[in-house]
């Protein structure tokens, strides 16, 4: 298997303050990792130096090959493009229907003008997450579990070959987290995407994950299987399956 996605030595501190501190991870084509840890651990930071949102102090982040510090406007822009990231509040423009919402990207990203093929890209994406009667409602008509799957929706259309996922089942519940859990292996499957799933939620973790890694104080401690870490003998670590 191809390594996609390639952290080393991942540094990064805010007012002096360390918040990654020796990041080593490899996420190999098709993989699906999910990244649990406390709140302040430094997760949501890892992910965001993948699309350099944050620029790393020290280490080296490679996606496809190619180091992300070294790349041009155009080369970056194009990562971002390949690169699904779906935040923890859906990110919906509230002024703008679904169909609207859809359309955003197709347009301002990829420079589609067709409006055939926008269309049938926007059914395409909402038929796989389960809005086909959403298209025309405004994103203050939809729940909190619909705005989720519209959030992904967006984030879809464009076809993407990496998903990051920041806390996709935050506030949502019990049975909403599982439909999005599973939906995110829908995603998965039909679109054949390698992703990194940054989770609290040890239900969604059991669902999505092949693997996943512990961070701690801005380093990953552990990584392995669900079962392998549920049975550590690590208490900080069987503390999160409990």
């Amino acid at each position: 298997m191809d390594n996609i996605i390639e952290l080393k030595g991942l540094k990064k501190a805010f007012d002096g303050n360390g918040v990654l501190k020796d990041i080593n991870l490899t996420v190999k084509k098709g993989e699906n990792v999910v990244v649990i840890g406390k709140s302040g651990a430094g997760k949501s930071v890892t992910i965001k130096c993948i699309v350099r949102m944050i620029d790393p102090d020290e280490g080296s982040v490679k996606v496809f090959g190619k180091e992300v510090q070294e790349m041009n406007d155009d080369e970056l822009r194009e990562l971002r493009i390949k690169t699904g990231f779906l935040f923890q509040s859906g990110a919906l423009y509230d002024s703008m229907t679904v169909r609207e919402n859809l359309a955003f990207p197709l347009e301002r990203v990829l420079k589609i003008k067709d409006e055939n093929e926008i269309e049938e890209r926007s059914k395409e994406v909402l038929e796989a997450v389960g809005l086909s009667d959403a298209i025309d409602k405004m994103p203050a008509d939809l729940s909190g579990g619909m705005r989720k799957r519209m959030g992904l929706a967006r984030t879809i259309i464009v076809r993407p070959e990496i998903m990051l996922y920041d806390e996709p089942t935050t506030g949502l519940d019990t049975i909403t987290s599982r439909e999005i859990s599973e939906l995110i292996m829908k995603v998965h499957k039909q679109y054949k995407t390698t992703s990194i799933i940054i989770t609290h939620d040890m239900a969604c973790a059991k669902i999505t994950a092949d693997r996943i890694v512990v961070m701690e104080d801005g380093q990953l401690i552990a990584e392995g299987t669900y079962g392998d870490l549920q049975r550590s003998e690590d208490e900080l670590i069987r503390a999160f399956f409990k």
